[in-house]
């Protein structure tokens, strides 16, 4: 199952954090960083992607090392809709944040700078789409979609920007 598809499955099942009002809430904080920085939505969504693939291998890393529960802590911790530099602090190493600011900064001809500034918005954003799957009544029972982001078989079904466009027609059909 993709992860569009998980995320849909979570909105639809009322033990799991996923609503609506969650899937708008990150397509608007995703909207409104861009147009902060003056970012079209094109661009936004090819952020999303990368900032996806690199929070993606870095949370396999940490579950690699730390454990399913770990990784699932730190999204619980860290998801969310505002400026929280603690989050990308606890996503990447101080190495790893400028390379996604270099690699950023090359595919979007932004400023390294100006996309670091933006990742304290962006990572949070990703963990709170990651936390929609959590179980309200039993932490313990797992999170499919948290699960199938961090699919290790690189099947191609994890694309963040692919997924906020999708989402985006989701919630204009609802409307």
């Amino acid at each position: 199952m993709s992860l569009f598809d998980q995320i849909l499955s979570a909105v639809g099942n009322p033990q799991q954090q996923a609503s609506p009002d969650q899937l708008g809430g990150i397509l608007g904080m995703a909207q409104q960083l861009g147009n902060s920085h003056g970012v079209d939505a094109g661009t936004t969504q090819m952020i999303m992607s990368t900032v996806g693939n690199y929070v993606r291998s870095s949370l396999q890393d940490k579950q690699a090392s730390m454990g399913g529960d770990q990784v699932q802590s730190l999204v619980n911790q860290y998801g969310g809709l505002g400026n929280n530099p603690d989050a990308v602090q606890a996503v990447f190493s101080q190495d790893q944040q400028q390379q996604v600011a270099n690699d950023l900064a090359q595919k979007t001809g932004l400023n390294a700078g100006t996309i670091q500034s933006m990742l304290p918005v962006l990572v949070p954003i990703v963990l709170n789409l990651l936390q929609s799957g959590s179980n309200t009544q039993n932490a313990q029972a797992g999170n499919p979609v948290l699960n199938t982001f961090l699919d290790s078989n690189q099947d191609g079904n994890v694309d963040l920007g692919d997924l906020m466009g999708m989402a985006g027609q989701f919630l204009g059909q609802r409307g």
